[in-house]
């Protein structure tokens, strides 16, 4: 099998996603829109899960969190679309920095049930706090500048923004930070043996994580035009974590795979059948019986096994 460069791949998936719009009518291109926005949220979640080794089940409550801030500071404040981000972001960061204080002391089913309750406390903020989120009518109304209010400008600006977000992931991942992450996720006793800061360095991992989340919130806003509860709830935390998983996770770029996989799937099963849930819930579960590393683990596997057969 052929090794084909990291640069030389990137290049053509971003030349054949570039010219979507000229194949696709508007409901596809929605769709598309969608794939970019949820495929950060799973390659953020895969920060934790697959460097660090800590998988979390606050994500879509982080998420949630940029998508609520920006409307709110857009519709009911009526403030700049660009400085609701900001704020949004800010807030992200703030809960993320929370969350992480209290769950990084923490590893396995511990981390997840943590997470998991952290996440469900925001839900409930949400749920009850109906003066600022609006309960369960949510916050609606469109906060795209005039310049985006056309889908097909809409999405490449996504796919710029996706582009550079995940260019920052992987960097992230890549450095020497991304490597210690590894090497905690691996042994955190042997890191700490060897003078790491482990609670700092997954503190800043799970910050940066959950900020990438929230940026896909904010984009999931300017997209959707409404929140509401279930923007952050336990289902969005999972949906991410099943992308991140059926894509491969410790892949990063498995997240687009995985989000692409899924969103296309729930809206050709969904047009079939009513029961397109469990439909959905065989095939999760058929790919963690088959290929429990992924699609793109498997692939990567598969090319680093041909590769050793040329070599002897």
């Amino acid at each position: 099998m052929i090794k084909i460069p990291k640069l030389v791949l990137s290049t053509v998936i971003l030349f054949l996603l570039a010219m979507m719009p000229t194949v696709l009518n508007n409901y596809q291109m929605s769709l598309m829109t969608l794939i970019l926005v949820y495929a950060l949220l799973a390659m953020s979640v895969d920060i934790l899960a697959g460097y660090a080794g800590r998988t979390p089940l606050c994500h879509g409550a982080l998420f949630g969190c940029g998508a609520y801030s920006v409307m709110y500071f857009v519709t009911v404040s009526g403030g700049s679309p660009w400085i609701g981000t900001l704020v949004a972001l800010g807030v992200v960061l703030l809960v993320s920095l929370v969350f992480a204080l209290l769950a990084v002391r923490t590893s396995g089913v511990y981390f997840l049930l943590l997470t998991l309750a952290l996440g469900m406390i925001v839900w409930g903020v949400c749920q009850r706090w109906t003066s600022v989120s609006g309960g369960e009518n949510g916050l609606r109304g469109s906060i795209r500048p005039t310049w985006l209010i056309d889908p097909v400008n809409f999405y490449y600006f996504v796919l710029l923004f996706a582009s550079v977000m995940s260019g920052v992931m992987y960097k992230f991942v890549s450095s020497p930070f991304g490597l210690t992450l590894k090497g905690i996720r691996e042994s955190e006793s042997r890191m700490q043996s060897l003078g790491y800061n482990t609670t700092l360095h997954l503190t800043i991992g799970f910050c940066f994580s959950g900020l990438m989340a929230g940026m896909a919130g904010v984009l999931y806003a300017f997209l959707n035009s409404f929140v509401s509860p279930t923007t952050v709830s336990l289902s969005q935390s999972v949906k991410g974590l099943l992308m991140a998983i059926i894509g491969g996770i410790g892949t990063l770029f498995g997240g687009v795979v995985g989000a692409a996989l899924i969103i296309v799937l729930e809206n050709l099963v969904s047009s079939v059948t009513e029961r397109w849930s469990m439909v959905l819930g065989g095939i999760f579960v058929l790919t963690m019986i088959f290929v429990p590393s992924g699609l793109l683990g498997k692939l990567n596997t598969v090319m680093h096994k041909d590769m050793g057969d040329k070599s002897h």
